[in-house]
């Protein structure tokens, strides 16, 4: 009797596991389909189309327009300089001078070498006439001639750029000479800036792309750190027609109106380029934009009750709207609400 109580229990307890097992076993695939099946309520918005001027946003330091870079046409011992850094200047004003001993040494010798072929030119030439000399003596005489004459001419220039003299009226922003310094040919030793009063550029460098959009004549709005409060209007004015060999950029020139404020060279700013060029956009609202990154960002759009997720190439901000170049060209609708807890594939709910 006792065996048969204990197999009793034994086959009641293998039928329990079992059907716990079952039980377990029919749960699973209701849970996994469940949530294979989780729907993401969302909000979609219509992309919209507008034509604007994309503005060129650039940052850079206000210099003159007519600004001299001087320098010594030849190296030498730097004798004497009459300036100093921030002080007021005129034109045809003396600002340094070379030590001009090897200078007007090489002078007086290419004088006395000019002379000299005069001489034996003119002694060939009354020879000539004696029939005591040829033809081709006298021109060879007549060459040398010539050629002591020009040399005699580099000297003398050479002399007169041994010192430096100022082209405008301006200021001395900055001086890179003093004396008893040794200063190479062409190396900028003086920068003199004009001194009239609403003669002021801002220098900034722009990308090709930007470049090309630009023209001469297109406006700008410049904001200095100096003048916090105050936006100062300008005028693309210059615009270089090669890039810099290490930045790759190009040099876009804007001249400022100073509305009466006193400006400085080195003042540092940003500018607002304003082209007149127009480009079509792809307007959207900027919660519809995730993981966005400079000018890169993606959204999500509505694919058959599915999400997917695109890239897009941001223009610029407008407020609550974001400005699209590039990804949305076949797209009409964004989702926007419920975006940030979307995945690609991920089951859509289209709220109204």
């Amino acid at each position: 009797m006792k065996i048969l109580f204990k197999r009793f229990v034994k086959y009641k307890a293998v039928a329990l596991m079992m059907l716990l097992m079952w039980s377990c076993g029919e749960k699973k695939p209701e849970e996994q389909q469940l949530a294979d099946e989780t729907v993401i309520p969302v909000k979609i918005t219509n992309v919209e189309s507008e034509t604007r001027a994309e503005p060129i946003r650039v940052a850079g330091t206000v210099a003159s327009s007519e600004e001299a870079r001087l320098s010594f046409k030849v190296g030498g011992i730097v004798s004497k300089v009459f300036v100093r850094e921030g002080q007021t200047v005129r034109k045809g004003q003396l600002l340094a001078v070379l030590d001009m001993t090897e200078i007007d040494a090489q002078v007086n010798q290419a004088t006395y070498s000019a002379e000299k072929s005069e001489r034996d030119m003119k002694r060939v030439q009354n020879m000539l006439k004696d029939t005591a000399a040829t033809l081709e003596q006298l021109q060879n005489a007549t060459t040398g001639f010539d050629v002591s004459q020009q040399n005699l001419k580099i000297a003398q220039f050479n002399q007169s750029y041994a010192k430096i003299i100022s082209p405008i009226d301006g200021t001395v922003t900055r001086k890179q000479i003093n004396e008893g310094e040794f200063a190479g040919p062409g190396t900028p030793g003086l920068i003199i800036t004009s001194s009239r009063r609403n003669d002021w550029v801002m220098r900034v460098n722009i990308s090709d792309k930007d470049w090309a959009r630009l023209k001469l004549g297109d406006k700008a709005n410049v904001q200095l750190d100096a003048y916090p409060e105050e936006t100062f209007t300008g005028t693309v004015t210059n615009l270089a027609q090669s890039a810099d060999p290490v930045s790759k950029l190009y040099q876009a020139e804007v001249k400022i109106d100073p509305a009466g404020k006193r400006f400085a060279t080195g003042l540092y700013g940003k500018a607002e380029l304003v082209s007149s060029q127009n480009r079509q956009y792809a307007v959207i609202p900027v919660e519809a934009v995730i993981e966005g990154n400079g000018n890169k960002g993606f959204v999500f759009v509505n694919e058959n009750g599915k999400a997917k997720r695109i890239p897009i190439t941001i223009g610029y901000l407008d407020g609550d709207k974001v400005l699209v170049l590039q990804g949305l060209e076949n797209v009409k609708e964004v989702i926007t609400s419920g975006s940030a807890f979307l995945t690609d594939s991920s089951s859509l709910s289209i709220k109204k």
